[in-house]
């Protein structure tokens, strides 16, 4: 699991409003410096234009580990990004062999319901008019169903077999996922937890009759996966993705029973749960688990209008930039350059539905390589010093985004709330200027992971949640919602 990047823009906010309340100062979108006022005798503003072209990620290879939050559901309408289908496939096991539900003294009355529990970890999308409905099935014991789960995660595109029999399906009521419910006869509760129902199902059935006693499929790990090789869990109807992790306590399966162990009958319940990396070599192997996502976008995505460009978070859209004109600007002292990007509003509720990604990543396309790109120099964090030419130093390690910007803001345009992103690039521009260092093309996208690998093949991770959020911005050439840099500098 990576540990995701902290932003900090409320520091940046701060900023904001020291320098709304300083009228000899210049203000800019990020305000993270003091810039003298731009007055045209010692110091000037410019803008560059920028040439950007639509970009998608044609084969994402973007891994999902057992310990990260899982995207599972369904985005049907969406009229800008068209529909996304998000599956969570899961071993839970029993956590000793060879198991026995209760205790070893107890006399197992019968057996009550089984329930497969996921932890509620957010929702994005349209909650009201679509309702979320899950269905479970059984990961096929066929050669297509085989994973190996020795390796604990699994590109975005892995999905394996699945039989047909829905095991048991669920309705999800957002209005009251948050509230506690008891169950158990009341003596345990939850609250943001997905309950689906298994009892009626051959599956829970055949569960009953699986202890050691029986036909031993609960003398060992290997016997086990040969009955129960998985589950895998899908929306049938909704628009929108809803959030689990399945290393959660709350992540299980729970088979309830009745025991009696000398004294009064006792309802409890047995537990399978994610068997982690940890156990490896012991008596439980570790679990599989996988995200599968696949988006099917409309044509104008891949192949927009001039004016437009389409964002969408991993597995996503990118946009390629270039600043020609810096190429062969004269030096100065550059004091504040910035690359402002803005949405084009398109219609509500949709962009409220699908709100825009919390935060976007900049980045240089690498010089004599096909394919290859790495960090903008300096100005990721100026207190920190990396080199994205270095393999051992390529990354500052963590983002200053309240410095460098790249997230989500409110503004105002002709009249329209749009939301906009600013990234602040003086430091670099700055060095091509007076060095006249190489005028890089870039990349601008909203990933949830960065990979860069010719230095690392692991990937660092970012701030955005897996799949969430998408924009639709104006392009280098769009006439009210321009994608341009924007330079406060002096004269030498």
């Amino acid at each position: 699991m990576h540990k995701r990047i902290l932003p900090i823009a409320t520091v940046a906010f701060l900023f904001s409003l020291i320098i709304a309340g300083c009228t000899k100062l210049d203000t800019t979108d990020i305000g993270s410096d003091l810039l003298p006022a731009v007055d045209n005798v010692n110091t000037f503003d410019t803008v560059l234009a920028i040439n950007t072209s639509q970009g998608v990620f044609s084969l994402d290879s973007t891994r999902v580990a057992y310990s990260d939050d899982h995207v599972l559901g369904k985005i049907s309408n969406d009229p800008l990004f068209g529909t996304t289908t998000a599956n969570v496939y899961v071993q839970f096991k029993p956590t000793f062999f060879p198991y026995y539900f209760g205790n070893a003294k107890d006399t197992i009355i019968g057996f009550d319901s089984v329930v497969l529990c996921l932890p509620y970890k957010g929702f994005w999308g349209d909650s009201i008019t679509q309702p979320l409905k899950l269905e479970v099935r059984q990961v096929s014991l066929s050669a297509g169903g085989l994973w190996d789960s020795v390796y604990q995660s699994k590109t975005i595109n892995f999905a394996p077999a699945v039989a047909g029999t829905v095991l048991g399906s669920k309705q999800i009521d957002f209005n009251t996922i948050g509230n506690y419910f008891t169950y158990r006869n009341g003596k345990d509760s939850a609250k943001n937890q997905i309950r689906i129902n298994l009892s009626a199902s051959a599956f829970a059935t055949a569960l009953y009759g699986k202890d050691s006693t029986g036909n031993n499929s609960f003398r060992s790990d290997s016997l086990y996966k040969l009955f129960d090789n998985g589950f895998a869990i899908s929306a049938v109807t909704g628009n929108g993705l809803l959030y689990t992790n399945l290393n959660d306590s709350a992540a299980k399966l729970e088979i309830h029973f009745r025991r009696k162990n000398g004294g009064s009958p006792d309802t409890t319940y047995s537990a399978f749960k994610l068997s982690p990396v940890t156990a490896f070599g012991g008596p439980v192997a570790p679990s599989a688990t996988a995200n599968n996502i696949v988006r099917s976008r409309p044509a104008q995505v891949s192949n927009p209008p001039a004016t437009e460009l389409y964002l969408q978070t991993t597995p996503g859209t990118y946009a390629n930039l270039s600043i020609p004109a810096l190429a062969t600007l004269s030096n100065r002292i550059i004091h504040r350059a910035e690359i402002i990007v803005e949405q084009i509003p398109f219609s509500q509720p949709s962009d409220s539905y699908f709100s825009a990604p919390n935060f976007l990543y900049l980045e240089l396309k690498d010089t004599g390589a096909t394919d290859k790109w790495k960090p903008i120099y300096f100005d990721l964090n100026p207190t920190v010093g990396y080199d994205p030419d270095n393999s051992l130093s390529f990354f500052p390690g963590s983002i200053d985004f309240a410095y460098h910007g790249g997230f989500v803001r409110d503004k105002t345009v002709s009249n329209n709330p749009i939301k906009f992103y600013n990234f602040n690039i003086t430091r670099y521009v700055q060095q091509i200027v007076t060095k006249h260092t190489f005028n890089y093309p870039l990349r601008l996208s909203a990933p949830y992971d960065i990979f860069y690998p010719q230095y690392d093949p692991t990937g660092i991770a970012f701030n955005n949640r897996l799949a969430w959020g998408r924009v639709k911005v104006g392009s280098g050439s769009n006439p009210n919602y321009t994608m341009r840099l924007r330079i406060v500098y002096s004269k030498l």
